[in-house]
């Protein structure tokens, strides 16, 4: 796809600032298209809160995947921390609101409130600027890969093959698969995971902690028979010995990954320093936004470690792009179907990896308001 070089339409001087007017939120709720569910979870419909930024003329776009009550602590705490303040200046922005919810506690919807009106400050700021988010980041590359990613445990056999082997037959070389509801079932089912993706394409398996710790090296073992090479949280990633253990055990060419729960750097940090991980995983909806992913993204090349982005492929394409240690993003069944739903002319994967629109100012995100309208919560 072509450069187009995008003329600024912020015209203020250095010492002039704007102002945020305003913060808006909106909640939808989207029923999943087929009953959904992991090693420790299951669902039938996700909930987007979605963030709206303005300034001036400008808007900016941002959200998470969280409960309803996200919103309502936006509407009330956060708005007011950020109102009135200069659009530039989104990492002061982040800091008072990290600060304001300090008694609220930082897990949780705290993060991914805050999550979403950093990811709409920063869409705001580039808008202004005239700018894709990923110049404004710094590009790195010009395309990132990306992983299919579902096969959930509620899955038959037949829906497990048709997912996974489409996505290969797409071009997309990676797939996970969840596992940890019943670890005999699980090896059959990776069994027909391997068969239907062929000998090529790598394979990865997602436990969401359901295992304990001698049940994920026998399990690892077993996997390993099936040339699988990502191991995601076999055990708890709050168990982090319990990590490092299976991480030090599991067989060669298997990568221990976990972090999708991080919602701070200091989380990172101690997974990191624990050695709990071959490969960390960050969610800029539940780390702070892309204040938060950015920490992330230094923690890893300070410990030489690569970083995976957590679902939301969309909102992760241009930090994929910018972020020197990452290696792939997710792209989760659930939120590319709502993603294209929700926002016009949203990439698709071309052999495997997604590149930004850089004809589109800031996240690019375009939202179908008459489609989203019928989501409303």
């Amino acid at each position: 796809m072509p450069h187009v070089q995008m003329k600024s339409p912020f015209t203020a001087s250095k010492s002039a600032s704007v102002p945020i007017e305003g913060i808006e939120t909106s909640i939808y709720r989207i029923p999943t298209d087929y009953p959904e569910s992991d090693g420790t979870l299951e669902w039938n419909s996700t909930t987007l809160v979605l963030v709206r930024a303005v300034a001036g003329d400008h808007a900016g776009l941002g959200y998470t995947y969280a409960d309803s009550a996200t919103a309502h602590l936006i509407d009330d705490v956060l708005a007011t921390v950020v109102k009135g303040k200069d659009a530039m200046d989104v990492s002061g922005c982040w800091i008072d609101m990290v600060r304001r919810i300090r008694n609220l506690g930082r897990p949780g919807i705290a993060s991914m409130a805050i999550s979403a009106v950093d990811l709409a400050l920063w869409d705001l700021k580039a808008r202004m600027l005239g700018l894709p988010m990923l110049k404004l980041l710094g590009e790195v590359r010009e395309s990132v890969p990306v992983y299919g990613s579902g096969g959930f445990t509620s899955y038959s056999d037949e829906q497990l093959r048709a997912q996974l082997g489409g996505w290969v037959e797409q071009g997309i070389t990676r797939v996970k698969m969840k596992i940890g509801r019943d670890a005999q079932a699980d090896i059959g089912r990776v069994r027909a995971a391997r068969e239907a993706i062929g000998p090529e394409s790598e394979l990865f398996v997602d436990a969401n902690g359901a295992y304990s710790r001698k049940q994920a090296l026998a399990q690892a073992e077993r996997f390993a028979e099936f040339d699988v090479t990502w191991f995601e949280e076999p055990v708890s990633s709050d168990d982090l010995s319990g990590l490092h253990l299976v991480r030090n055990r599991a067989p060669a060419g298997m990568e221990i990954a976990a972090g999708e729960y991080g919602y701070d750097a200091w989380y990172f940090g101690r997974m990191l320093q624990s050695e709990a991980v071959d490969v960390l995983q960050a969610d800029a909806t539940r780390c702070g936004g892309i204040t938060g992913f950015l920490q992330a993204v230094s923690l890893c090349e300070a410990f030489h470690l690569p970083l995976s982005a957590h679902t939301a492929p969309l909102l992760h394409m241009h930090l994929g792009c910018s972020g020197i240690p990452v290696r792939h993003l997710e792209y989760f069944h659930d939120h590319v179907r709502i993603e294209h739903m929700f926002f016009d002319e949203v990439p698709e994967p071309v052999n495997g990896e997604l590149r930004p629109d850089l004809s589109r100012p800031g996240l690019g995100l375009e939202l179908k308001r008459a489609d989203a309208e019928r989501f409303v919560a």
